[in-house]
């Protein structure tokens, strides 16, 4: 295409047409690998699905799925040593697109996301009878789509990535046909998020005209340079963009959403909404407003800072009276929202790399919680409430333990990776003199560990009804599928590992603070 447009150019010169040269912009493939191989992964998933269904063996779905993610994450590893040790951040597709340590960092979050939750899914869909190429196709596309949110320079790429991340979702809620709160979440989830999507869309036009641009480097460098004649387009572009990313990050008030579709959607679909989802939105919001509205954050700060308190609060207080461990886990997610939120209002270096840690955390602690009710849920995917836990530990001691771990590591406590996450948000928000901010957070820290500890008391010192130790709705036992177990145990192990030894990921949060990318290579 590209040669048949300059022989046409050239014919024109030919004649005596005056012809402006073209413009097009620099493409380095090699940078875009990891967001390839998970677009890529789902083109060729759902292509052998249809073309060789029959030949493929039980489990080949999760297989390829996992490759794929692998994959992803590979290929992230050169480009990490190329932005720290070589060149530095790049532009991957003029200034479009580019290449950091925040892009490739939280590429690998979000690669990992979708390798664990292929694992938890593989039995589920079989024991549900929804075995197919689906539900991975689905997730390969969304997780495109969050990464395409994690490098996006350019306000309108970001939205693209939004809506490649939110569509596929919105169909993965809804994708347990037999179960009407399942259908009654995604139409919810797809309402409400068309509704945000429509804000963040208004929040670019209004930047857009008091800026003249959409690209991010050229808005930071206008802001930096001169005072806008518009003020008050750009502030109110600011509170739209805010409503939109809040949705996604399930932040208070635009949480209304999270509750029901967590309890309605496939557990496996909620324990990649709780991880690579919100990672996505934070990635979005850190580069938006952490770096591209940096000298504007006395505007904005005030805005995050009063949805990190409702966050927070909200998130606790609701979280205590629910008998539903799916809600539980819901508002407790909106809870560390809010505290992942300490470190985007504190507006410095500290409290971003703060912010990653947190991500990187919880999602491993988040996906392991998950599956572990993915598990006792067992078909129909409905005993998930806090009876359907009693006497867990009686019968499934080791999985019981699993869960009481991700449930403590989720309250803070030391020797595990939510301890430290939660500290170091704590301690962001203290240095940037949020005093009143991270006092709240430790008080609705406390509130939400009531939550944690009454699932742990249930497992360990409730009786369960009847004569069986866990009563069942038409499925047998509790069994763990092999993958799941994988998956179980790769959550626990990062889970305590980053608890006794968190300079690790700490050196890597530190390093992945993001940059505009002003110049193409």
């Amino acid at each position: 295409m590209t040669a048949a447009i300059h022989t046409l150019a050239s014919l024109a010169q030919a004649n005596g047409a005056q012809v402006d040269p073209l413009d097009t912009p620099s493409i380095e493939w090699a940078a875009l690998w990891p967001a390839i191989c998970l677009a890529l992964g789902a083109i060729l998933l759902l292509t052998i699905a249809s073309l060789a269904k029959r030949w493929l063996f039980e489990g080949f779905y999760a297989l390829f799925t996992v490759v794929a993610g692998l994959a992803a994450i590979a290929t992230s590893i050169p480009l990490w040593d190329r932005v720290q040790d070589g060149d530095g951040p790049f532009s991957a597709v003029a200034q479009a697109v580019g290449v950091d340590g925040f892009s490739v960092y939280l590429t690998v979050v979000i690669a990992s996301a979708v390798v664990l939750t292929a694992l938890l899914a593989d039995g589920y869909l079989r024991r549900e009878g929804m075995d197919g190429p689906e539900f991975y196709v689905l997730m390969l596309l969304s997780a495109t789509g969050g990464v395409i949110m994690a490098s996006a320079n350019d306000l309108i790429v970001m939205f693209l990535g939004l809506e490649t991340l939110s569509i596929s979702v919105y169909v993965l809620a809804a994708m347990h046909r037999r179960r009407a709160t399942s259908q009654e979440a995604g139409i919810k989830y797809f309402v409400l998020g068309a509704f945000s999507s429509a804000f963040f869309l208004y929040g670019i036009a209004m930047v857009y005209g008091a800026t003249g641009s959409t690209n991010m480097v050229e808005i930071s460098s206008f802001l930096s340079g001169q005072i806008p004649l518009n003020d008050t387009a750009l502030l109110a572009g600011f509170a739209f963009l805010l409503v939109g990313f809040g949705f996604k990050i399930a932040a208070v008030p635009f949480h209304s959403w999270t509750p029901d579709v967590y309890q309605g959607a496939p557990t496996p679909v909620v324990a990649y909404m709780a991880s690579g989802v919100k990672v996505a939105g934070f990635a979005g919001l850190i580069r938006v407003f952490s770096l591209t509205f940096e000298t504007y954050a006395t505007d904005w700060q005030p805005i995050v800072y009063a949805l990190a308190v409702l966050t927070l609060v909200v998130g606790a207080l609701l979280a205590v009276v629910q008998t539903d461990v799916k809600r539980m886990l819901a508002y407790s997610s909106i809870n560390h929202a809010g505290f992942i939120l300490l470190g985007v209002q504190a507006a410095t270096a500290q409290g971003t790399s703060a912010s990653l840690f947190y991500l990187a955390a919880y999602t491993f602690m988040v996906i392991g919680t998950f599956g572990v009710i993915t598990v006792v849920s067992r078909r129909g995917d409905e005993l998930t409430t806090l009876d359907d836990f009693k006497g867990l530990a009686g019968s499934r001691p080791v999985l019981a333990l699993v869960f009481t771990i991700f449930l403590l590591a989720q309250a803070g406590v030391p020797l595990t990776s939510g301890f430290f996450a939660k500290f170091y948000v704590l301690e962001a928000a203290v240095d940037a003199s949020s005093y009143w901010l991270a006092l709240v957070a430790m008080l609705t820290a406390v509130i939400a560990a009531f939550l944690y500890l009454r699932i742990i008391v249930a497992m360990y010192m409730g009786a369960p009804d009847g004569d069986d130790p866990l009563p069942e709705l038409d499925g047998p036992e509790v069994e763990v599928p092999a993958a799941a177990g994988l998956a179980l145990a790769l959550c626990l192990a990062v889970t305590v590992f980053v608890g006794f030894f968190p300079q690790h990921l700490v050196d890597l949060a530190n390093d992945a603070i993001p940059v505009l990318v002003a110049t193409a290579p």
